[in-house]
C-alpha cells in the first residue's frame, strides 16, 4: 500500500486572507529592521523632501528606508535586485508590505535621499549605546579600498591630456578647414545652404576635445591650490604633510614646482572624484573608506570615505567624527603603522586618548620601528614605540585585528560589498554610511534576538 502524501494544489484558493507576518518566522531580522525603521527612527529629513499634491502618491518614505537598509544587510545593492527581491522573496515582502517599487523608483529614492539618510547612522548608533553595544572604551581605526564605479583604463594622464588635446585640436581644426571647402564648393554648386552645422563625423570628436580640456582643467586647478596650500604650510613652518589630503612618501608628486600639474597626475572621466589606489588585489580605480570600530560588540563609531589613498591624514578626522556621532571621543584608540606620525600622536595625547599605533611592522604583523630609523625617545613615536615594546603581545595593540579587520571583512566578504554603485564622492559617502548604518543594524538585531 502506498504511504498517503499530503495534497500539493497550487491552484487551491486560500480561505482567509494571509498577513506578512505570516512570511515568515516572528524572530526574523526582516520584522526588527522594519519595526525599528517605523518606531525608533526619526525621518523627518525624508519626510522634507516630501511636498505637494499633485501626481499619483508616493511609497511611504519609511517602508522606502527600511527596504533599503534591509537590502543592504542582506548584500543587495542594485536596485534591479532589489526590485526583483521584492517580488520574489517573501523577507522582502514582510518588510514592504507586500508593495513592489521598481528599480527606477528604488534608485531615485537612494540617490534623492542619500545625504538625509546618512543620519540615520548616527540615529542607530544611538540605539547601540542605548543596548550598551558601544561603551567606547576601546576603538580600533582601519581603512580599506572600495572600488568606485569606474574603470582605470577610462583615466588619462596630465601628460597624456595634453599630447591628446594637441592631436584633435590639430584633427579637428582640418576637418573645419575640410567643412569649409564643401561648403564653398556647395555653396557654388546648389546655391544658398547656411553652411554653419558641425559635420556629424566630426561632432563625437568633438565632445571628446571638449571633455579632454574640461580634465586639463580640473587637473590644473587641483595642482594650482595644492601648490597653495603646501606654500601655505611652509610659510607657516609646518613640516608634516597636510592632514586632509597627504601625499604617501613614495608617491610621485602632484605637481611641478610652478603649480602646474605633474604628468603622472590622473583624472578619470567616468567619477572624476575616485582616485587610482594601490590595494592587495593590485591597482584600481577606488576610494579609501574608514571605519572606527568598538571593541565590545564591533559596532561602527565612525566612518568617512575620501579619495585619499594614504591612511596618515585620516586620524584626527576620525576622531573628530567619533565625537561628533558618538557624543564623546573614546578612551583608547589603536591603529596601525599608516596612521603614525607625530602630529598623530601628539594629537592623541593633546584629546586624552590613549593610543596604541604601531609605529612600523616588523615579523607577524608586530609593532616595531621601521627600518633603521630610530625615533627619540622624548618624541611622541619614540615613547609610543616604547609603550608597545614593553607591552609584547598583551599590548592593548593586539584588539586592532579583532576588530577593525573583521568587520571590514563582514562588509566586503560575507556581504560582497567591493564596489560602490553611485559616483561622485559626496553620493560615494552616503552610500559608504549606508552600508555601516545596515552593519550597526545586523548587530544590534542579534544582541535584541
Amino acid at each position: 500500500m502506498t504511504r498517503p502524501v499530503r495534497e500539493w494544489n497550487v491552484d487551491q484558493p486560500m480561505l482567509l486572507p494571509l498577513s506578512v507576518h505570516d512570511f515568515v518566522s516572528s524572530d526574523h531580522v526582516a520584522h526588527f529592521i522594519r519595526d525599528t525603521v517605523a518606531e525608533e527612527l526619526d525621518l523627518s529629513a525624508v519626510w522634507a523632501a516630501y511636498g505637494g499634491d499633485r501626481g499619483q502618491p508616493p511609497y511611504h518614505p519609511a517602508m522606502m528606508t527600511a527596504l533599503l537598509l534591509y537590502a543592504y544587510c542582506q548584500g543587495i545593492y542594485a536596485s534591479r535586485r532589489i526590485a526583483a527581491a521584492c517580488e520574489q522573496r517573501v523577507d522582502f515582502m514582510a518588510v514592504t508590505g507586500m508593495e513592489r517599487p521598481d528599480f527606477r523608483t528604488i534608485s531615485d529614492f537612494r540617490k534623492q535621499h542619500l545625504q538625509a539618510l546618512e543620519g540615520v547612522f548616527v540615529q542607530v548608533l544611538a540605539l547601540c549605546q542605548q543596548a550598551g553595544l558601544a561603551r567606547l572604551g576601546h576603538v580600533a581605526l582601519d581603512g580599506t579600498k572600495v572600488a568606485a564605479n569606474a574603470a582605470k583604463h577610462k583615466a588619462m594622464s596630465y601628460d597624456r591630456l595634453q599630447r591628446e588635446e594637441q592631436r584633435l585640436a590639430a584633427e579637428v581644426e582640418g576637418w573645419f578647414e575640410a567643412a569649409e571647402q564643401a561648403d564653398a564648393g556647395d555653396d557654388a554648386a546648389l546655391g544658398e545652404v547656411r553652411g554653419d552645422e558641425l559635420p556629424d563625423w566630426a561632432a563625437d570628436r568633438q565632445q571628446r576635445l571638449d571633455r579632454i580640456r574640461a580634465a586639463k582643467a580640473a587637473l590644473e586647478a587641483e595642482a594650482a591650490e595644492a601648490a597653495e596650500a603646501e606654500a601655505q604650510a611652509a610659510s607657516a613652518g609646518d613640516a608634516e604633510h597636510d592632514d586632509d589630503d597627504p601625499d604617501p612618501p613614495s608617491a610621485p608628486p602632484r605637481h611641478h614646482d610652478d603649480g602646474t600639474p605633474a604628468d603622472k597626475a590622473q583624472r578619470n572621466f567616468t567619477d572624476p572624484d575616485s582616485r587610482v589606489m594601490l590595494s592587495r588585489s593590485g591597482w584600481m580605480q577606488a576610494y579609501n573608506a574608514q571605519v572606527a570600530v568598538d571593541a565590545d560588540h564591533q559596532i561602527v563609531v565612525g566612518q568617512m570615505l575620501t579619495p585619499c589613498a594614504v591612511d596618515i591624514g585620516h586620524l584626527a578626522p576620525m576622531v573628530a567624527a567619533i565625537e561628533r556621532d558618538a557624543g564623546h571621543v573614546p578612551d583608547e584608540l589603536s591603529a596601525d603603522a599608516g596612521y603614525c606620525s607625530e602630529a598623530n600622536l601628539e594629537y592623541l595625547n593633546r584629546n586624552a586618548i590613549r593610543g596604541y599605533v604601531a609605529t612600523g611592522r616588523g615579523h607577524h604583523h608586530q609593532p616595531s620601528a621601521t627600518g633603521d630609523r630610530s625615533p627619540d625617545s622624548d618624541s611622541f613615536t619614540g615613547q609610543m614605540e616604547t609603550r608597545l615594546r614593553r607591552g609584547g603581545w598583551r599590548s592593548r595593540y593586539r584588539l586592532r585585528k579583532i576588530l577593525a579587520e573583521p568587520v571590514i571583512g563582514q562588509i566586503k566578504h560575507a556581504r560582497g560589498f567591493r564596489q560602490l554603485l553611485l559616483r561622485g564622492l559626496d553620493q560615494a559617502k552616503g552610500e559608504w554610511s549606508l552600508m555601516c548604518t545596515a552593519h550597526n543594524l545586523m548587530k544590534l538585531a542579534k544582541a535584541a534576538g
